[in-house]
C-alpha cells in the first residue's frame, strides 16, 4: 500500500501534466493594436460615437507624427497621452505603419443637418478657399480628392462631423498645435465658427471616390509653409 505522503507527492508532480495548457496569446502588432481599436473602432475603421477618427489607410507619416504630438504634448487628450507616454519612437512608427497598411471600407456619408446655403459655403471654402482673405482651399493641401497626400497630409473625407468640428475648433483655440510654422492653426484662426460648421457638414456628407487612397504627391506647391510636414 502506498503511503499517503508519497501518493500526495506523486499527484503534485502530475498536476502540471493534467492541468490544461495556458492559451497562447498572439504576439504581433495586430494583436497589440487592439488597444487602439477599443476607441477607434474595429481595426481602426472609426468609432460609431462620431468623435474618434478613422486610422486605417491614413498616411503612415501623418499617423506617426500625431502619435509623437500626443506623447510630447503638442496635442492634448489625456487618454491618448497616457496610453502612449511610455512608448518609443520605433514602436509608435510600427503602430503607424500597421494602420496605414489597412484597406477597409469607409462608412456611408452622414446626412447633412444644415441648409443648402450653408453646405454651399462649406463646399466653396473646401474647394476654392477665399483669396480675398488669403485663405487657401482645403483641397490645396489635403489633395484634389480630399483623401490626403503622402507622406504627412491626412484625408478629410470619411471623418465624423463631430471630429472635424472638434479638431478645427482645437486648432482655432490653440488647444492643438504643431511644429512651427503651424499652418493649420493659421487657417483655423482665419475661420469663423459658422464657417467651421459649414466645412464639417459638407465634408462629412461627401462619399469617397472608389478605391480612395492618399495621393502620392501634391498636385501643386503647397500654399503655406507647414512645420508639421517636415
Amino acid at each position: 500500500m502506498i503511503a499517503p505522503s508519497r501518493l500526495l507527492a506523486s499527484l503534485l508532480l502530475l498536476l502540471p501534466l493534467l492541468a490544461p495548457a495556458a492559451p497562447r496569446v498572439e504576439d504581433s502588432i495586430a494583436q497589440r493594436a487592439q488597444a487602439c481599436t477599443l476607441c477607434h473602432g474595429k481595426e481602426g475603421r472609426a468609432a460609431a460615437d462620431g468623435y474618434y477618427p478613422r486610422l486605417a489607410g491614413k498616411p503612415a507619416g501623418y499617423l506617426y507624427k500625431q502619435l509623437l504630438n500626443f506623447r510630447d504634448g503638442r496635442r492634448d487628450y489625456g487618454l491618448m497621452s497616457e496610453l502612449i507616454a511610455p512608448l518609443s519612437d520605433a514602436y509608435l512608427l510600427e503602430l503607424a505603419q500597421y494602420f496605414a497598411r489597412l484597406e477597409l471600407p469607409y462608412p456611408a456619408p452622414q446626412p447633412p443637418g444644415v441648409d443648402a446655403a450653408t453646405l454651399a459655403q462649406g463646399q466653396r471654402l473646401v474647394t476654392r478657399g477665399d483669396a480675398a482673405r488669403r485663405l487657401p482651399a482645403c483641397a490645396q493641401c489635403h489633395g484634389e480628392q480630399l483623401t490626403g497626400v503622402q507622406p504627412f497630409v491626412p484625408g478629410l473625407l470619411g471623418l465624423p462631423r463631430d471630429y472635424l468640428n472638434g479638431q478645427l475648433g482645437a486648432w482655432r483655440s490653440g488647444q492643438r498645435h504643431a511644429v512651427a510654422p503651424d499652418c493649420m492653426a493659421q487657417v483655423a484662426k482665419s475661420l469663423q465658427l459658422e464657417e467651421i460648421n459649414a466645412i464639417s457638414h459638407w465634408l462629412a456628407a461627401q462619399p469617397l471616390p472608389p478605391g480612395s487612397k492618399p495621393a502620392e504627391r501634391p498636385a501643386a506647391a503647397l500654399p503655406l509653409a507647414c512645420g508639421g510636414l517636415q
